[in-house]
C-alpha cells in the first residue's frame, strides 16, 4: 500500500488548513444536502416497512404509495435533486419480484412517476442489483455515490445517484437514492475546484471521477490508486504517489489534488 495517514504528520495538518481542505468541505456541504434527501426517505421507508411488518404481513409495491406525498416535497424543495424515491430488493415485495417508487421531476417541473418494464423476460433493466448505487449500500451498509454514468434507466442524462441502505427486522431491503444530474454537479463543484492553484479532481470510493479541472481526468474516467474505500473510511487526509488526498467530509467523495499545488 503506497498510501499512508500516519509517517507524515505535518503534512496531514498542513492539509488541514489549505484550501483544498476548504473546497472538500464545501463540497462535502452541497452534497451533504442530497445525503439529506435521501435520508429523509429512508426513514419514511423504514417506518414503513416496520407499520406493515407489524400488521403480520410482507409489504406490497401498493403500500409504497405511502411514501409519495414525502418524496414529492423533496424534489420541489432540493434543487440539485432530479429524481428520489426507494429500490426494494428483489423478493421484498408479496406482489413483485422489483420495484423502484421512483419519482422525477421533469425541465418543466412537473413530478411524474417512473414507469417501468421489470419483467426479466421482457426488459434489461429488470435486474438492477450490480449497479453501484445498489451495490455499494448493500455490500457495505454504509451511504456511496456512484456515477457519473449514463441514466438510462430513469433520464437518459449523464449523473450521480446518491444512496443508503434501507433495513427492515435487521435485513437489507432496499436502497434510498436521489439523482443528481452531473451537469448541475459541476455548476456548483467547478468553481470550487477552480480555486485550487493546480489541476484537481473528485473521486468517489470506486474512484470514479465526477468532476474535475484536470484535462487528463475528465468527469466519468476511472483513476486507478489507492483503496479510496478505505480512505473514505478513515476520513484524513492522505498522500499517494505526490498527490493529496482530502475526504469531502462526510460525503464519499475524495478531492485529489497535487501535492505541489497548494498555494493557500
Amino acid at each position: 500500500m503506497a498510501w499512508s495517514t500516519g509517517p507524515d504528520r505535518s503534512a496531514a495538518a498542513t492539509l488541514d488548513t489549505d484550501t483544498g481542505t476548504w473546497v472538500a468541505a464545501r463540497v462535502g456541504g452541497a452534497l451533504e444536502a442530497v445525503f439529506e434527501t435521501v435520508a429523509a426517505t429512508r426513514a419514511d421507508t423504514a417506518a414503513l416497512l416496520a407499520r406493515v411488518t407489524a400488521d403480520g404481513r410482507r409489504p406490497t409495491s401498493a403500500d409504497l404509495a405511502a411514501l409519495r406525498p414525502g418524496l414529492h416535497l423533496r424534489l420541489t424543495r432540493q434543487e440539485l435533486v432530479s429524481g428520489v424515491g426507494f429500490v426494494a430488493a428483489p423478493g421484498l415485495l408479496a406482489d413483485v419480484p422489483a420495484w423502484l417508487e421512483w419519482w422525477q421531476s421533469g425541465a418543466d417541473g412537473v413530478v411524474r412517476p417512473l414507469l417501468l418494464d421489470l419483467d426479466p423476460g421482457q426488459s434489461a433493466y429488470s435486474d438492477y442489483t450490480h449497479w453501484d448505487w445498489f451495490a455499494l449500500p448493500r455490500d457495505t451498509g454504509r451511504r456511496a455515490v456512484a456515477g457519473p454514468y449514463v441514466d438510462y434507466l430513469c433520464s437518459d442524462e449523464y449523473s450521480l445517484t446518491l444512496s443508503a441502505p434501507v433495513r427492515m427486522d435487521g435485513r437489507f431491503a432496499g436502497v434510498a437514492a436521489a439523482d443528481v444530474y452531473l451537469r448541475h454537479f459541476e455548476a456548483a463543484a467547478l468553481p470550487l475546484l477552480r480555486r485550487l492553484p493546480r489541476p484537481a479532481y473528485l473521486v468517489n470510493a470506486r474512484g470514479r471521477v465526477a468532476a474535475s479541472t484536470d484535462p487528463a481526468r475528465l468527469a466519468g474516467s476511472l483513476v486507478k490508486g489507492p483503496d479510496f474505500g478505505r480512505l473514505l473510511a478513515e476520513a484524513v487526509p492522505a498522500g499517494h504517489d505526490g498527490l493529496r488526498l482530502v475526504p469531502c467530509h462526510g460525503v464519499p467523495l475524495v478531492l485529489v489534488q497535487d501535492a505541489e499545488g497548494d498555494g493557500g
